[in-house]
């Protein structure tokens, strides 16, 4: 375990800002380096030109130590790309910390894990043609396999980032290719990257929420922080 290595763009402590627990105070390890490229992803420091340090499993685990709190979420990027994600999974599970990893969901992998936290990236996602990803972007986020396998898996929530109310009907189609995830595990988040742009669309997406069952999914960090870093 101590020789494997991970890309690290941060580690924090901060407020679970969305999905089934948010509000509980959280270290998050933000691993650099993702398989796709969210036209509104709002950590492009871990995407679009990832950074930061490697650092070796056992330097990570012993930096999730020094900050003391239980609940660990591995996010990106794309954590569960790498390899080693697994070890560092292991380390922490291994001194009683409870595990969520975000992901995209285009990658499988067994590892400790008390919530896989799935985000099905939409077409409101895809980059502009000119960014030379489109293509590639769409080709992964619509592989639904390795979505099916990790739902069939893990504890799982499933969270959709929408711009409109219009989206639902691209939730369902995607829900209707997975095995039955409760609607009460099916969250809907608002894009955007202030708090003023979040509850106009929230507001937008409340009826869409009360009509199929779903959970309307506030993002805190972005109510207390706004779009900055290490929140």
């Amino acid at each position: 375990m101590s020789g494997a290595k991970l890309r690290i763009a941060e580690i924090f402590t901060s407020i679970q800002g969305e999905g089934i627990w948010a509000g509980v105070p959280s270290t998050f390890v933000r691993v650099s380096g993702c398989n796709l490229r969210c036209v509104w992803c709002d950590t492009p420091y871990a995407s679009w030109a990832p950074e930061g340090p490697t650092l070796t499993v056992a330097e990570i685990i012993d930096t999730v130590e020094e900050l003391g709190v239980r609940h660990v979420v591995l996010t990106g990027g794309e954590p569960m790309l790498f390899e080693p994600i697994v070890s560092l999974a292991q380390g922490l599970k291994d001194l009683d910390h409870v595990i969520t990893v975000e992901t995209a969901g285009t990658v499988f992998r067994r590892l400790p894990c008390d919530l896989m936290s799935i985000s099905p990236k939409l077409s409101n996602s895809t980059p502009p043609s000119s960014s030379g990803w489109a293509e590639r972007h769409d080709q992964t986020r619509s592989d639904l396999t390795p979505t099916r396998t990790l739902i069939e898996t893990y504890d799982t929530q499933l969270k959709f980032v929408l711009t409109e109310a219009d989206g639902a009907a691209e939730v369902r189609e995607i829900l209707g290719q997975l095995p039955h995830v409760p609607p009460d595990r099916v969250l809907v988040m608002a894009e955007g990257v202030n708090a003023d742009i979040q509850h106009i669309r929230m507001r937008e997406l409340a009826p869409v929420c009360l009509k199929h069952g779903w959970r309307l999914s506030p993002r805190l960090h972005i109510d207390l922080y706004g779009d900055t870093r290490g929140t």
